[in-house]
């Protein structure tokens, strides 16, 4: 497999992720229905055929919080970070463009993550960033949990945005985050969504090497693990 299909991977997941996830919200909000009503099944599901057509490429990462985890947790090398970040920022932003070709930049802003307050949004972005982080680091590399990652993963995500729309409008994806943002140009509070699930990344994987390692020093792994074999 050529390197630069990792990176493609990670573009096309991250664009299904936040294209199907932002239509729903879009789609309720013109049908004048409840969007925490369909978001979360949206996003899941999303995330769930993102995994099904790219996972087994790249490690289906889709959320630059989940690569940092990854990279925090010794299975992504540094170089391999940043191409992830930007796959998946570019892979945002053309699922936003797609959406604006389909609809209004009106109704490309109103799918942006807007927090209730800043305070209140950060710290449910970092708690609930921490809990996916951590779910997804044990769930694909478990041999007891084995092929269930590819359903406990969306379904954490699902449930993740019934709890917390209401409160930050669910990112934990600074990918999902910014690609509304830019071309809705909407940036109502968009430091909580880059602040927030990085801190929650590395709260997430220090009760992944605290609890499922037994590791006490919290230092990065020294040696990566393959990224790509098992969907994350």
């Amino acid at each position: 497999m050529n390197q630069w299909q990792k990176y493609v991977a990670e573009l096309f997941g991250t664009f299904i992720l936040v294209f199907v996830g932002t239509v729903s919200v879009a789609g309720a909000l013109r049908a004048g229905a409840d969007p925490l009503l369909v978001a979360p099944f949206a996003f899941g599901l999303a995330l769930l055929a993102g995994l099904y057509a790219f996972g087994e490429v790249s490690g289906g990462h889709f959320n630059p919080a989940v690569s940092l985890g990854m990279f925090l947790d010794g299975r992504l090398a540094r170089s391999e970070l940043v191409a992830y970040w930007i796959a998946q920022f570019v892979g945002g932003v053309l699922a936003a463009l797609v959406l604006l070709l389909a609809t209004t930049k009106d109704e490309v802003a109103a799918t942006a993550t807007i927090p209730s307050s800043n305070g209140t949004a950060l710290v449910i972005e970092i708690a609930m960033t921490a809990i996916f982080v951590a779910v997804i680091l044990q769930a694909s590399r478990s041999g007891t949990y084995g092929g269930t990652a590819l359903i406990a993963i969306p379904l954490t995500l699902l449930a993740i945005h019934f709890a917390a729309i209401p409160f930050s409008g669910s990112s934990v994806n600074p990918a999902r985050t910014f690609g509304p943002d830019l071309i809705g140009n909407k940036w109502t509070g968009f430091w909580v969504y880059l602040v927030g699930p990085a801190l929650g990344a590395a709260v997430g994987w220090a009760a992944h090497a605290l609890a499922v390692k037994g590791q006490t020093s919290f230092s990065r792994a020294e040696h990566a693990h393959p990224a790509a074999t098992t969907p994350a």
